[in-house]
């Protein structure tokens, strides 16, 4: 069927975090939110038609996920990625962040490093911390245009503390993230071979933060970490879910790849002591969305590829002091404001109050992120319009 990404839906009203809590992230009502990671976009009808259905079974009670489910993600990793997985590799969670806390508090002990690559999605600050470790940063590098990663600069994060009576390094794992949030960067398999060879050779455990692995523009391909070979997949979690991809972030239900099974069950008793499991209606969603949500996805996927030359043109042509780090996945844009002169407590004030567009500050995702904001485009086109127009007017008048 066909959707219509151009309709303007109104959310208020209905406790949604983006719209509902504007004046209580912002400070005024009269901010376009264009900053927390989910869709101005109604799901699709086959996942929507799908839930009305399990609703109508008036029973709630707890649930357990499906065999049609497990083969739905198992059929998926290997059309969407050529990765043949097995069923019992599968772990369900309530999300990916409490997934990303099971797993570095399976791999490591209190007072162990876990490390990190800044700029990086900023509730990683606290998955490390309450686990108990240190993080550890290993900056990516940015010449202006485009970020890679500082492998010379990772492989001395792993060599043993100086001076300590320690033979190994505190280091346990990378807590990797492909594509990147928030710059935007997919990772090629040579980039991320690279990496894990560092990690794994000095005996790390990576991480890997996946979730916005089917945004993608076009040309591009994402590689599961656990792919790349079976040396990767004994030593990695893979984090996965539905959410960021079919819009279903308030569902809570993601998958989690380990195919060690020694790591997968200590994954898995860490993750009972932290949360329960997805709940009934996440795990409906997801099986719906693997199975038959593609042909939303690429009426999506394309709506969002004309949104991103929109953007990324504006930008160029009526705001070159802002400039656009064009990304390869998500729908989030990386906005270089350096040039506007404004520091991290101005920049976040000009843009809230003066063009009246709420981004998630760059300082967030990390120091490196300072002079920086992360914009949502996933949104109808007169909302992004409207948006840029905004911060046209307001960077004419400083």
């Amino acid at each position: 069927m066909k959707y219509n990404f151009d309709l303007k839906c109104d959310r208020s009203n209905t406790n949604c975090v983006k719209w509902d809590a504007v004046k209580d992230v912002f400070g005024r009502e009269d901010v376009i939110p264009m900053w927390v990671a989910d869709m101005d976009f109604p799901a699709a009808k086959p996942i929507v038609a799908a839930l009305k259905k399990r609703a109508a079974h008036e029973f709630y009670g707890y649930t357990k996920p499906g065999q049609e489910l497990i083969e739905a993600i198992v059929s998926r990793m290997r059309r969407k990625f050529n990765w043949q997985i097995r069923p019992e590799w599968i772990v369900f969670t309530p999300g990916v962040i409490p997934a990303l806390s099971a797993a570095a508090r399976a791999v490591s002990r209190p007072g162990d490093e876990i490390v990190l690559q800044e700029p990086v999605y900023f509730p990683f600050f606290s998955v490390v911390t309450q686990s108990g470790c240190k993080i550890v940063n290993n900056p990516l590098k940015f010449d202006g245009k485009r970020y890679t990663m500082d492998l010379r600069d990772l492989e001395s994060k792993f060599r043993p503390v100086a001076g300590s009576h320690l033979t190994h390094s505190r280091a346990k794992a990378v807590i990797f993230c492909n594509p990147q949030n928030p710059i935007g960067r997919l990772w090629t398999k040579a980039e991320t071979t690279r990496m894990g060879e560092i990690v794994i050779r000095n005996g790390g455990i990576v991480i890997s933060d996946e979730i916005h692995c089917e945004i993608l523009y076009k040309g591009y391909r994402h590689t599961p970490f656990a792919a790349i070979s079976d040396e990767f997949a004994q030593n990695s979690v893979v984090c996965m879910a539905p959410s960021k991809t079919f819009n279903l972030a308030g569902l809570h239900a993601s998958c989690i790849i380990i195919p060690n099974q020694k790591l997968r069950e200590s994954f898995s008793d860490s993750m009972a002591a932290v949360v329960p499991g997805p709940n009934v209606f996440g795990l409906v969603a997801m099986e719906a969305a693997f199975r038959q949500g593609d042909d939303w996805l690429a009426q999506m996927l394309d709506y969002l590829n004309g949104n991103l030359k929109i953007t990324m043109e504006f930008f160029a042509k009526r705001i070159p002091q802002i400039k656009v780090i064009k990304p390869q996945g998500t729908y989030l844009l990386w906005l270089d404001c350096r040039k506007l002169g404004l520091d991290n407590q101005a920049l976040s004030t000009f843009m809230r109050a003066k063009a009246r567009v709420g981004f998630d500050d760059g300082f967030l995702f990390g120091e490196s992120g300072s002079g920086f904001e992360r914009m949502n485009i996933a949104c109808p086109r007169m909302i992004l319009l409207e948006a840029l127009s905004r911060i046209e007017q307001a960077v004419n008048s400083l």
